[in-house]
Parts: structure tokens; sequence; C-alpha cells
């Protein structure tokens, strides 16, 4: 009798545990998710400040001034003022007297060649004078004799004409003598090979016991009057609009920033950079004092001829942080917005000019430097 209610009871408890179960998992699922919250990320442009009158504002006055292009060039000799120097006789150096750098004078002598063109030279020089002395007396002879009947004139002219092809031979040997550069007084095997002008030795292709081809071959050396220099500059071809050749450019040295030139621009390449995209500007400018360096990197500024209106501020207004340039204008109560501009060129009176960022008559605290620390605090 205990075994037959065991069965029904057991079965009974296991349908009243389910129940509860399934009761326990619908009251779980019919409840809604807690509402999600939004949280707003903090400008970190705009500063708050609780005395905001310690901080004077200014209003930024207008400012006329003409579109400049800033670019960088590279010092290269003036074209015109470069002279090769020229051996033109075959041989082997023997001697050089200067050097890639050296600033030479016109006539120095910068090597020694010793070269078979000048002994060869010499050679025809003296036979052809050895062939003129015979050929005058043999024409004295002849005018004696054509005198006396002795001869015919068929003769005399032939003694006539070989006299003075002799002396064509000798004025011919003679002058090719002086285009190798060497004196007809004092033979030598030696030629020396002088600076044909004045000006420092910007290239050298040779050394001591090298070999010179002559005309056939690469020039000794190269000599540049550096006194007036070419600026070479790229400039994009979005901003070619803003030069024109005949305008001037301020150059300015990174060796020597305190130092401003001025040049003029000769040349607009015609040509494009087809990988960067730019062309090479090239302006003239003078170096008396040879400051400029053949490879030396510079600044050239260009300023358009139409003016712009800008923006002036105090120079203590502007903020230079992270490698720019920002100002605080006002944002409401007790609050400043810091905003990035463009400086330009230092003006007196402590000034300085804002290409973009803002414009004339907006306000623009005074100390930028200090509210920054202020904030920061």
């Amino acid at each position: 009798m205990m075994r037959r209610f065991a069965v029904p009871l057991t079965c009974a408890a296991g349908m009243l545990m389910m129940l509860v179960g399934c009761g326990d998992k619908k009251e779980t699922g019919g409840g809604a998710p807690p509402p999600a919250t939004v949280e707003k990320e903090q400008d970190a442009s705009l500063v708050q400040v609780e005395r905001p009158e310690q901080f004077p504002l200014f209003k930024a006055v207008e400012y006329q001034a003409a579109p400049t292009l800033t670019v960088t060039g590279v010092v290269t000799p003036d074209v015109s003022r470069t002279v090769p120097v020229i051996s033109l006789a075959s041989g082997r150096v023997v001697e050089i007297r200067a050097h890639l750098g050296d600033t030479v004078q016109k006539g120095q002598t910068l090597l020694r060649v010793q070269s078979p063109d000048i002994a060869a030279a010499f050679s025809d020089y003296r036979k052809a004078v050895t062939d003129e002395s015979l050929a005058g007396r043999q024409f004295e002879r002849a005018q004696i004799l054509y005198g006396k009947g002795a001869i015919s004139l068929n003769d005399f002219q032939v003694a006539q004409d070989a006299e003075e092809k002799a002396k064509v031979d000798v004025e011919t040997t003679l002058e090719r003598l002086h285009v190798l550069g060497v004196d007809k007084d004092h033979p030598s095997g030696v030629v020396d090979i002088k600076a044909p002008t004045s000006g420092v030795i910007t290239d050298q292709q040779v050394t001591n016991a090298s070999g010179v081809q002559g005309l056939a071959g690469s020039n000794p050396f190269t000599i540049s009057d550096l006194s007036r220099v070419w600026i070479l500059c790229d400039v994009y071809e979005n901003d070619l609009a803003n030069v024109h050749i005949g305008e001037r450019a301020e150059i300015r040295l990174n060796a020597y920033p305190d130092k401003t030139l001025t040049g003029k621009i000769s040349n607009i390449g015609p040509i494009l950079d087809p990988t960067i995209r730019t062309a090479k500007v090239r302006v003239e400018v003078a170096n008396p004092e040879l400051l400029m360096r053949v490879g030396m990197f510079v600044s050239a500024t260009f300023r358009g001829q139409k003016k712009e209106k800008r923006a002036a501020v105090p120079a203590d207004a502007i903020l230079h942080l992270h490698d720019r340039d920002w100002v605080y204008v006002p944002a409401g109560e007790k609050k400043f917005r810091r905003v990035e501009v463009k400086a330009g060129v230092s003006l007196p009176d402590k000034m300085q000019e804002i290409r973009t960022g803002i414009e004339p008559g907006q306000q623009v605290v005074t100390n930028a430097l200090v509210l920054q620390n202020t904030a920061e605090q």
C-alpha cells in the first residue's frame, strides 16, 4: 500500500517545481531595462573663470596688408657669371695650385699640365721659322736673277709664292702656341692654366697626376662670380597667380635670421614638376658681402599688389601652443573660447597681424598666456 502512493507523490512534487520555475522566469522577463544615460564630453576649447573682469578685452582693429606668399629656396650661382676653366692642351697634371672653394683672381695660375701637344706645337713653329728663312733667301736670289733676266717670270713668281706661304706657316704655328698658352721665347713642355676671371671655384674635376683631355674632356675647374646669385624657389601651381616677373621678393637667411635682403623675380619656370606640382621661380639677389653661400636654404616672401583687409591685435593676445597660434574670445557669461588663428608679421606698437581666424572688430583677451595659466590651475 505504501509503494502505491510513493510514485504519484513523486510525480506531483516534480510538476510543482516546474510550475514554480516557469513562474519565476515570467516575472524576470517582464521587467523593462533601465534607461541609458548620455554624458556630454567637456569642450576643451572652452574656459570658465570666476572673475572674468580680470582679463581685459581688446577689439581687433582693421589692418590693410598686401597678400604674401612665403616659400623656401636654395642659393645657386648665377649661370651668366659662371665661367669654366678650359685646358686646350691634353696631358698629365703635374701641379695644382687652387682647390674647390678657393677665391681666385683673374690671371692666377690654377694648375700646370705637361702636354705632348706643346712639344708638337714648338716643333712645328721652329720648322716654320726655318722654312721662312730659307724661302726668304730664295726669293731675294730670285729677285736678283729676274732683274738680270737670268730666270723667267714664272720662276720668280714661284719663289715669291713660297716666301708668302712660309710667312703664313709661321703666323699659324705662332698663333697655335698662343692658344695653348705658351710663350715662344721660353719653350717648355709644361703649360700653365690660368683663371679666366675672378671668383670662387665652385667645381673641381681634376686631381694631382690625373689626365686632362683638352676640349674632349671635362673642365678642370669652374669659377663663379658670387657677387650676384640666384635663389631657386619651389612654388605650388595654386600659388603661381601671386608671383609675377619683375616683382620684388624679400629674402631671409636661415643662417642670419636678422638679415633681410631684396631680390627681383627674373624667371618663372614654364614646366611644373609632375611629382610635387611646383614650378621653379628664379630670384636674382645682390650678394656683395658673400653672406649667401651656394647650397644655403633661404625663405623668400612674395607680396601681391592688391591689399587685403585683415585684423590686428596686441602681440600678447596671441598664445603659441603646440606649434599653433591661438586667441581667446568671449563665449558667454564667465566663459572664453580658444580660437585657432594664423598670425602674420609683427607691427609697430607691439601689435601683430592676424591673417585668418578672427575679423576686425571681434574682441579678444589681451593676455592669452595669463588666461591659459589660470585655466590650467
